[in-house]
């Protein structure tokens, strides 16, 4: 018997990144809720998804109300948010699995990576969410344009880290139904590594003219093992 996909919940989902994940896990069958500071805001991006798929489960609401309902919560909000968010649901996301998203870029700086005391930011969040909450970092490295797209092939792979392997498990397993591929890359503290290459690829992407580089490990068998 197959077992039934878990409610997801995007906060601060109404952006690029948040509106392409949604609408890819929500073309996978997915039931997706978005949030955002303003409820408004939530139903109005939820909206755009339902015409594009008039079939698919998808609402929005404020931030705190999505996380309360959902099984798996991910935190898809620029940095300068990234604490004020997280402490915003922390109730919320007590017993589950968190996945971040964030960047720690700091405009107008972007091509550069600028450590700081945060870093990794995905640690940081495990620590101010607490040991209750297990913190998936994933999807720095994707182009949210690609997600947004309706056809084409997907190329890239998704870096997952996290302490506990089998959070990192069910969101390698999301990452597989956005169409790319999700690895195992260790524990939170490795989050450091691709949270720092978005800087790398953005300098890529100005220095070469071209749009959404992403990543890709060369290998064999790379995503069979857990």
């Amino acid at each position: 018997m197959t077992e039934p996909l878990p409610s997801l919940a995007i906060v601060g989902g109404t952006g690029a990144l948040g509106t392409g994940l949604a609408y890819r896990w929500a073309r996978a069958g997915y039931s997706v809720a978005i949030g955002s500071r303003s409820r408004e805001k939530g139903a109005a991006a939820a909206a755009e998804i339902r015409t594009r798929l008039p079939d698919a489960t998808v609402s929005g609401a404020e931030n705190r109300d999505v996380a309360g309902a959902a099984a798996i919560i991910i935190v898809t909000v620029p940095y300068a948010h990234h604490r004020s968010t997280l402490e915003a649901i922390k109730a919320e996301v007590q017993g589950k699995i968190v996945v971040d998203t964030t960047v720690p870029l700091v405009p107008p700086k972007v091509t550069r990576v600028q450590l700081s005391d945060e870093w990794p930011v995905a640690k940081s969040a495990q620590s101010l969410l607490g040991d209750d909450v297990r913190v998936v970092s994933a999807f720095h490295n994707v182009a949210a344009g690609h997600l947004q797209r309706e056809r084409g092939p997907d190329d890239g792979d998704v870096l997952v880290c996290g302490n506990d392997s089998g959070a990192r498990q069910a969101v390698i397993d999301l990452v597989a139904a956005t169409g790319l591929r999700g690895l195992h890359a260790g524990s939170i503290d490795n989050s450091v590594a691709s949270e720092a290459l978005t800087s790398v690829l953005i300098f890529i992407n100005k220095q070469y003219k071209v749009d959404g580089t992403g990543l890709r490990i060369t290998g064999t068998r790379l995503g069979e093992s857990t």
